[in-house]
């Protein structure tokens, strides 16, 4: 009989847990504002970026095109995100947040900066610095070089 794959030390598990602990502290430290990561990482690249694209803006925070249309439905809804027609393009849809968006982001960083330090908290400062560097490296070598 085969012995059991060791899921405790495999770094697809481990990175999937991590995750879930990352998206578990940023709801229950931003429960009141309603908002996901995806949504926060969104609304910030579109501050970054006034008029940016659907499809640029994806690509920005890695997130799937198609997907990011809904998200980016929910964020109209809540009147933080307007979409407009490009003048060149009518079926372009150019993105900017509003003034309440931009309020809501405003009210939501000190939440958003508490939640990474309570996703790092287990490590030493050092080791933060490290495993930072770390990941940076991992996700970088991978968009560098992406498999077929």
């Amino acid at each position: 009989m085969p012995s059991s794959f060791d899921f405790a030390r495999a770094p697809g598990h481990l990175i999937r847990r991590a995750q879930q602990i990352a998206v578990a502290e940023f709801a229950r430290t931003l429960v009141d504002f309603d908002i996901t990561p995806v949504q926060f990482a969104l609304l910030n690249a579109v501050i970054d970026a006034p008029g940016v694209d659907q499809v640029t803006l994806a690509k920005a925070v890695a997130f799937d095109p198609a997907t990011s249309g809904s998200v980016i439905g929910r964020l109209e809804a809540k009147g933080w995100l307007r979409r407009e027609a490009d003048g060149q393009d009518r079926r372009r849809k150019l993105l900017f947040v509003t003034p309440e968006g931009a309020q809501a982001v405003a009210q939501m960083s000190e939440g958003v900066s508490r939640v990474q330090k309570s996703i790092l908290a287990p490590l030493s400062v050092q080791d933060q610095r490290l495993f930072l560097d770390l990941l940076a490296r991992l996700v970088a070598g991978h968009e560098a070089d992406p498999q077929p």
